[in-house]
């Protein structure tokens, strides 16, 4: 697929079907996000790849964060947490793990995974498969880490949702540049 095609025709898919990429397609699509920009080549961007079975030890994480996190959930929260993994056949979550460094922020690592989740979003389109970002309560919060196993420095910036595409796509809207664009010359 040419490059620009590929990024002015993106968008997030509605619903996510088997089959998801094979690991030899996942392989080329973590090779995109390392590709990333990184200051100083700190090498913040984390990834869980999360499909199977792996979706219910996911969901059993959600739960049990979603109560550490609200004591009084209502049955639909629960039914809507536990079902949250399986809105697609694979799911990569999205970890920045801060490394200390004089020149580079905090907020410019999570920035820089940032960029590689959207060059896993572009790869999986590219590949001919769809993603969604979702964040949430599941998301930049401490307890999921905990419960994920990450070190105190790492947070979960996103989770993507990666399948085939069924159903209606989305409509792209057409944006005017000059709405978001001021030329200096």
């Amino acid at each position: 697929m040419d490059a620009i095609k590929n990024i002015t025709t993106r968008s997030s898919a509605r619903e996510l079907i088997e089959p998801h990429p094979s690991a030899q397609e996942m392989e080329t699509v973590f090779k995109a996000a390392l590709r990333a920009p990184d200051h100083a080549w700190l090498k913040p961007s984390r990834f869980i790849q999360i499909s199977g079975n792996g979706r219910n030890k996911l969901s059993q994480i959600f739960i049990k964060t979603a109560h550490e996190l609200n004591k009084e959930l209502t049955e639909t929260q629960i039914l809507k947490y536990t079902e949250a993994p399986f809105r697609a056949p694979m799911i990569i979550i999205l970890i920045s793990n801060y490394k200390e460094h004089p020149k580079v922020p905090p907020i410019e690592q999570i920035i820089s995974t940032g960029c590689a989740g959207q060059n896993i979003l572009l790869a999986l389109n590219a590949l001919g498969y769809g993603g969604m970002w979702r964040t949430g309560t599941f998301a930049f919060n401490e307890v999921i880490s905990k419960h994920l196993g990450l070190e105190k420095s790492a947070q979960v910036i996103g989770y993507i949702y990666a399948g085939t595409r069924t159903g209606k796509n989305k409509k792209i809207p057409i944006h005017d540049v000059k709405d978001y664009v001021d030329v200096w010359e």
